[in-house]
């Protein structure tokens, strides 16, 4: 009978490893969407300033290509040609040095996004030439490299 207390202390050390093996770190995405003119997919929260690529978070049972594909369609309605392609990986170290960037290139052939979401202000097509005041600096960062071809930088 013994046997019992020691499981379940074994059972509670189990649960605390899992939890700080978790919480090591996260994976998000964002995504390039090109429309066939060349003009990329950037939206305005409601929740925070700035024009940024659409993207969110990976769920469980679901491939970082797939998160992307999910979350342009929920944010902006918008159906890719295929699933996007993987460019680059970033770390983010703006709230803490865990949570790291998967950036993926998309095409699609539609060129009407919709915000779909309550916490989509707006969203829309632009040229690299005629953007909307206010694009994040890590967004410019991302089509800078797009656009030079150079190695992309360490951080989001």
């Amino acid at each position: 009978m013994r046997e019992w207390p020691l499981i379940g202390t074994a059972a509670k050390r189990l649960a605390v490893v899992r939890a700080r093996f978790a919480a090591r770190s996260t994976l998000g995405v964002r995504a390039m969407v090109r429309d066939e003119r060349g003009r990329v997919l950037l939206l305005r929260h409601t929740y925070i300033p700035g024009w940024y690529f659409p993207g969110g978070g990976v769920e469980a049972n679901e491939s970082a290509a797939e998160a992307a594909a999910r979350e342009i369609l929920e944010e902006t309605g918008i159906r890719l040609l295929a699933l996007p392609r993987l460019v680059s990986l970033h770390l983010n170290t703006r709230v803490s040095g865990r949570d790291h960037v998967a950036f993926f290139h998309a095409e699609t052939a539609e060129t009407t996004p919709r915000a779909r979401l309550g916490e989509i202000a707006e969203v829309g097509f632009f040229g690299l030439d005629a953007l909307p005041e206010g694009v994040t600096g890590a967004t410019l960062r991302r089509l800078g490299e797009a656009v030079e071809g150079g190695a992309p930088a360490r951080e989001w």
